[in-house]
């Protein structure tokens, strides 16, 4: 049997294709797409790292893209808070390009096929979000410093919410599906990936240290004092921050049971307007919130992680004492060398191995000391000659730690910070060559 469609219901069947397609393939009008240069002069404020800087005309206040350098040549396309005119620092709370900079006269740019480029000014592409021919009609800048790419509904393709660095700005969020983690900056002046990270794992968040030695990142903090999840999973962790009480801290949502919770972490003053939180180059959180006064504003830090005045010692952070050092009341208060406790300097370290049989090195031992792992990671229930033969066995193990009173062991790549505890039964044990 044939079917024959009358001429003008084939020719409606044809428009509705073509218009289907044409919407699945939304190109971004003419008035829509641009295209910024990084040249010219650069800014006249001060900003975070000391950086030089070129802001381009994409803003929400108080919120700003723009190109910004800690070293020649060597720009990061980043969003900036901040008021202009006032004298407080300039903060960078997004960046596209860590650790993959590009140079003068570089280019961000929007085409007509929605896909947003920063390239080298030879063309190179440098980052992109992989948006072309997914219906990307504009690029917006929301009041909350969230970018985003949109198609004619109105949906977002893409978002920068989805991929933060080392900031939460409010309404941001860690979620299993991803983004799960934040990530340090490794140093004021080396815009790279530093060796912290914050991470949404079932139960809570978790801060983890990968050094260069260790083979995996070490946990030193889980979120108990925060909130613990008892029952299912965490699907997301939502930096949340009320409008009328000031008061800033955490939604959350818990797969597999529908529950929805709240933490609050601070309560600033009545004339805060907006806060972020941020991971430090030095592995500690922060909670910065920008306050108005009568001249101009000023960012303070609302919360520490991480504080003498608080539960969390400074004394867990890992590089606290530097390569090595003993950390008391949050102080660095000796360099627990073979010969004796000497007084710390940030040029205390324990002898390089360069050994691995047996017979090139020895130990010695540490009375009343717990390594930073020790807190949070449960450790092997071993006795203490087979927590020494495991440390023994792997030459990269520096050295082990063993809390006699529940025979826990703990195998360590990494001395840095060692706390001082009233615990003799808590020991340290670091390897060292014979000659």
């Amino acid at each position: 049997m044939s079917i024959f469609l009358h001429p003008k219901t084939s020719f409606l069947t044809l428009l509705f294709l073509s218009f289907s397609t044409f919407i699945a393939n939304a190109i971004v009008p003419q008035n829509e797409t641009f295209k910024f240069v990084n040249s010219g002069e650069l800014g006249p404020f001060i900003v975070e790292y000391g950086a030089d800087y070129r802001m381009i005309s994409i803003f929400n206040a108080p919120f700003q893209v723009g190109f910004y350098n800690t070293t020649p040549n060597a720009y990061t396309l980043a969003l900036r808070v901040g008021l202009q005119r006032s004298e407080q620092l300039f903060r960078w709370v997004w960046e596209a390009n860590r650790g993959n900079p590009v140079g003068e006269n570089a280019t961000f740019s929007l085409g007509v096929d929605g896909n947003l480029v920063l390239a080298n000014a030879d063309g190179r592409i440098v980052w992109q979000t992989n948006t072309s021919n997914k219906g990307v009609v504009a690029f917006r800048l929301l009041s909350n410093g969230n970018m985003v790419l949109i198609d004619a509904k109105g949906k977002f393709i893409w978002q920068s919410f989805d991929h933060p660095t080392d900031t939460l700005l409010v309404d941001q969020y860690l979620k299993a599906s991803g983004p799960s983690k934040l990530v340090s900056r490794l140093s004021e002046k080396e815009n790279l990936d530093g060796p912290y990270s914050l991470v949404l794992e079932p139960k809570g968040l978790a801060l983890y240290y990968k050094s260069k030695n260790s083979p995996k990142p070490i946990l030193y903090w889980f979120s108990s004092d925060w909130f613990t999840i008892q029952q299912g999973s965490l699907e997301n962790v939502t930096l949340k921050s009320d409008q009328e009480s000031f008061e800033f801290g955490f939604d959350y949502f818990v797969a597999n049971s529908s529950t929805f919770g709240n933490r609050i972490i601070g309560r600033p003053v009545n004339n805060s307007t907006l806060t972020y939180l941020r991971l430090g180059i030095d592995g500690n959180i922060k909670f910065h919130t920008y306050f108005l006064d009568v001249r101009d504003g000023v960012w303070k830090v609302t919360y520490t992680l991480f504080d003498r005045d608080f539960d969390e010692s400074e004394c867990q952070l890992p590089e606290r004492c530097g390569k090595f050092g003993l950390c008391e009341d949050n102080q660095c208060v000796g360099c627990p060398l073979e010969n004796g406790i000497f007084g710390w300097s940030n040029k205390c370290s324990s002898k390089p191995l360069g050994v691995c049989k047996e017979s090139e090195f020895h130990y010695y031992k540490i009375e009343g000391v717990e390594h930073y792992m020790s807190k949070y990671t449960i450790g092997d229930r071993v006795s203490e000659a087979n927590c020494g033969n495991k440390c023994t066995k792997d030459c990269k193990c520096v050295g082990y730690f063993y809390h006699k009173d529940n025979s826990r062991c703990w195998i360590a790549y990494d001395l840095q910070t060692l706390t001082k505890v009233a615990n003799t039964t808590h020991v340290g044990y670091v390897k060292v060559p014979n000659k």
